[in-house]
């Protein structure tokens, strides 16, 4: 890992504004629950911000060639994604282009495809606009290592999409919470199989930095030239409350007509069409060589912060195995064998064990709960801890 980025060193979060740490009235509860990092963001970005900044005029912002230029000189780079900058919305972040997609190309009561357990904006944004989930839910497969992971059903995925009513398919490229990063192999079957039954594919693909050591991930608009986009730098360079996001479209039909267009005017409807100045800086900074180290040295220590849980998990709770992570920084566990349902595991933790985590329920499955281990080491193993002694008690008292 690079010496120049210490991981172990977080700042005090508590009583800045954080969503994630201020949510709790409590001092003494740590947060493992939100996707938030509770690292600095990439010193590139900051100094890039703190130059922004000392200009000390923040009027309305125009998004100007440097930018649609780093983004697409980035996902080339780095990704093999060729982007035309024709085909590219700018919006606010990744949730509010989800809807405003739902919002131009369905009407309500058409059906949006989902494969549980999801990221569970999906939900809101689906039932936001008056339209259908349906669920096509994964198929887990338990590891010999006890470990468990995530494959699609194919056989599920073609029932949902043949509907009449269905329009759209969400994908969640990585997966979260699944902790897949899609291969080739399995997007094209998904592309394949929409394709036959004329729905298209909106692809989420906020955490597509974020792969483990000798993962890959696969951007879905080279497999799937039809779909739709969305990219963000805010996951993997923890810049969400800078609110900046791209929607890349696909070209336009044969017969001229155009998503890109349906789905403008949705941002423009949804007022979500204006970016603030530092979103756009912050994601020229992100998109450089230098952000480019900075993330690479993030992403092996998170790629020990997941082994060192998984460690921990065998080592305290082997009843509850831990999901094999490709990406993200959000690993799922097991926690069935507890017998207590998870939502109200993740309310006791947060009561009693002080811990707050995100139950399954919320993504569509229980008998789960989401980890964030995107925080130091120490307060890591002290979180860890805490839930551990607290099973132990829990199983002792049943």
């Amino acid at each position: 890992m690079e010496k120049d980025f210490d991981f172990d060193d977080v700042p005090c979060r508590r009583g800045s504004g954080s969503y994630k740490w201020d949510s709790a009235v409590d001092a003494d509860i740590i947060p493992l629950w939100v996707a938030d990092m509770d690292f600095r963001t990439a010193p590139a970005v900051v100094d890039a911000l703190r130059r922004r900044v000392d200009h000390a005029v923040f009027g309305y912002t125009l998004v100007d060639d440097d930018y649609y230029r780093a983004l697409t000189d980035w996902f080339e780079r780095r990704h093999g994604y060729h982007i035309e900058r024709n085909r590219v919305i700018y919006t606010s972040g990744v949730v509010p282009a989800i809807s405003a997609i739902i919002q131009g190309l369905c009407r309500p009561g058409d059906g949006v495809v989902v494969q549980t357990p999801v990221y569970n904006c999906f939900f809101s944004s689906i039932r936001n606009s008056g339209c259908v989930q349906l669920d096509a839910p994964l198929l887990r497969e338990d590891l010999p290592d006890g470990r468990f992971t995530y494959r699609m059903d194919y056989e599920a995925l073609e029932r949902e999409v043949s509907r009449p009513e269905a329009r759209l398919l969400l994908l969640c490229n990585p997966h979260n919470p699944a902790g897949r990063a899609w291969s080739r192999e399995e997007l094209g079957r998904v592309a394949e199989i929409c394709r036959r039954h004329g729905v298209r594919v909106v692809s989420d693909e906020i955490h597509c930095e974020l792969t483990m050591p000798g993962m890959e991930y696969t951007p879905y608009g080279t497999v799937d030239p039809s779909a739709i986009v969305c990219l963000s730098p805010s996951k993997a360079f923890n810049t969400a409350g800078l609110q900046i996001a791209n929607i890349v479209c696909p070209p336009a039909a044969e017969d001229g007509t155009d998503v890109r267009d349906a789905i403008d005017k949705a941002i423009n409807i949804n007022e979500v069409c204006d970016v603030n100045p530092f979103g756009v800086v912050g994601l020229k900074a992100a998109y450089s060589r230098e952000g480019a180290r900075w993330l690479d040295a993030l992403r092996q220590y998170l790629h020990e912060n997941y082994l060192f849980l998984a460690d921990f998990m065998r080592k305290r709770l082997p009843q509850c195995p831990v999901s094999l992570l490709e990406a993200t920084y959000l690993p799922w566990v097991d926690v069935s064998s507890l017998g207590i349902p998870a939502s109200d595991m993740e309310r006791r933790l947060k009561a009693e064990a002080r811990v707050w985590v995100n139950c399954g329920e919320m993504y569509g499955s229980g008998g789960y709960i989401r980890l964030n281990v995107a925080t130091s080491r120490k307060l890591l193993a002290e979180g860890l801890e805490r839930i551990a002694r607290w099973c132990e008690r829990y199983l002792e008292r049943s």
